[in-house]
């Protein structure tokens, strides 16, 4: 799902965060060049929205929508918000991990399309290009499918967790610093299981 193609079965969890961040980043400077609209990185402070350049306010408002129909559905299936295998150490890790894989699809696009279109209101207008992009309701039943298909035993997940990390005893969680290709991901000391409730 993350990285069509590419076997990634042998790689540790630290390279595969590494793949992750520079798939996003690169996907960001594809739309730049793109619309035009200048990118440097992704830049943003939560306590002061207005502080941001335009493209990193109106990425801001695209996420934080996509984020919350992705919560949604997560919640909806009895999965644990919580427990994600990119991001972890935050109570919306799984969360991000699976908004991560829509963003190049959704909301950067998006993003970079409301600044070029001039806007005087990122936060407004980006918010309403994402309704737009969802309204046919065919990203809920992607995103059943995705959120299920993390559903995953200890031995088919153990392939893609640094053993050293396994085998390290558990400290107290790391809060992530940023999300992928934002600020970047801090790794946690062990990396939890997505699980679900079964009903």
């Amino acid at each position: 799902m993350r990285f069509p193609g590419e076997n990634t079965a042998n790689l540790t969890m630290q390279q595969l965060r590494g793949k992750e961040g520079a798939r996003v980043r690169r996907t960001y400077h594809e739309h730049g060049e793109r619309t035009g609209v200048a990118w440097r990185h992704r830049d943003y402070d939560r306590a002061d929205f207005a502080g941001g350049d335009p493209i990193n306010q109106a990425l801001s408002a695209a996420h934080a929508c996509l984020y919350g129909i992705v919560h949604t559905v997560i919640v909806a299936l009895g999965a644990a918000s919580g427990l994600g295998f990119f991001h972890t150490g935050h109570e919306r890790a799984f969360v991000y991990d699976i908004a991560d894989l829509y963003k190049a699809e959704i909301t950067i696009p998006v993003a970079f399309d409301v600044v070029v279109s001039g806007s005087t209101d990122m936060g407004t207008d980006a918010r309403r290009a994402v309704r737009d992009r969802v309204h046919d309701g065919a990203i809920l039943a992607r995103l059943r499918t995705h959120v299920a298909a993390s559903n995953l035993t200890v031995n088919e997940i153990r392939p893609l967790i640094n053993a050293s990390s396994l085998a390290q005893p558990a400290t107290s969680p790391t809060v992530c610093t940023g999300h992928t290709g934002d600020a970047g991901i801090k790794p946690a000391p062990a990396s939890p299981l997505q699980t679900t409730i079964q009903p």
